[in-house]
């Protein structure tokens, strides 16, 4: 159990900013074993993002409550994900050769494509989440299982797909080292945990669109540089996100 501990706190410190132990460190062995949390690191992300939302919707109207709940997650990750979707624009939409592609994105400088794909998935996860803030609670729910479902298929991509960075030159050190089945699992159960609070099981249909969008992205990444970095999954986790709360408003039309 308290090897348990220490790997989800190894996430927790990798992850976000909330602050842990001293005891809690960045070695390469812990750090491939707390994959199996990142999606119970997404809940936490979620409750937080969620509890803001919740607290600011009986001051504020529902586009400043989402505002600032979009606000608390990425300043709870650092922004950690986003910056790795916006690298990811930078260099697939500005590097033609896999060395190229690398090289864009182990830059720290926010070019053109990065900036127009942050403002875009930023604004269209602002509308969608507009558009399905019906009450409160249901607004929660969604929030924790959105962070929570998204980091489940960005951790598929680390399962799946090869690690095409050098590790010394790597931000996102776990994903060096191939993930073992067993945290693949783990993963996918906390994952998709928040899904079973919905009042309807026609929620998990949601998965199908999110494995397309996997699929897609796992194809595209392969295709062009032979594989997966950091950046690569940190840009899968947004768009997941966005694909999941899109999805939403789908299924509820044709099936409730």
């Amino acid at each position: 159990m308290k090897k348990q501990l220490l790997y989800f706190l190894t996430a927790v410190l990798f992850f976000t900013r909330i602050p842990c132990p001293k005891w809690v460190n960045h070695s390469p062995e812990i750090l491939n074993k707390s994959s199996r949390y990142f999606s119970l690191v997404g809940i936490l992300v979620g409750a937080i993002s969620a509890g803001i939302y919740f607290l600011a919707s009986f001051v504020f109207t529902t586009e400043i409550s989402l505002v600032l709940a979009m606000i608390a997650s990425i300043w709870t990750t650092g922004a950690f994900h986003e910056d790795g979707f916006a690298d990811s624009c930078d260099g697939f939409g500005g590097g033609w050769t896999k060395e190229k592609i690398l090289i864009i994105m182990k830059d720290s400088r926010l070019g053109t494509f990065g900036v127009i794909g942050l403002i875009s998935i930023l604004s269209l996860k602002f509308m969608a989440l507009n558009y399905l803030a019906t009450s409160k609670l249901m607004m929660v729910l969604i929030l924790i299982s959105g962070h929570s479902i998204s980091r489940f298929i960005a951790t598929i991509l680390l399962y799946t797909h090869t690690y095409v960075r050098d590790i010394d030159s790597s931000k996102v050190k776990p994903t060096t080292q191939k993930m073992e089945t067993k945290s693949l699992i783990i993963s996918g159960f906390f994952g998709v945990f928040p899904l079973f609070f919905f009042n309807t099981y026609w929620v998990f249909l949601s998965l199908i669109p999110l494995l397309i969008t996997y699929l897609y992205l796992g194809n595209f990444f392969k295709k062009w540089i032979g594989g997966q970095t950091g950046d690569c999954a940190g840009a899968l986790q947004q768009v997941a996100e966005v694909v999941f709360y899109l999805s939403l408003p789908v299924i509820w039309k044709l099936f409730l």
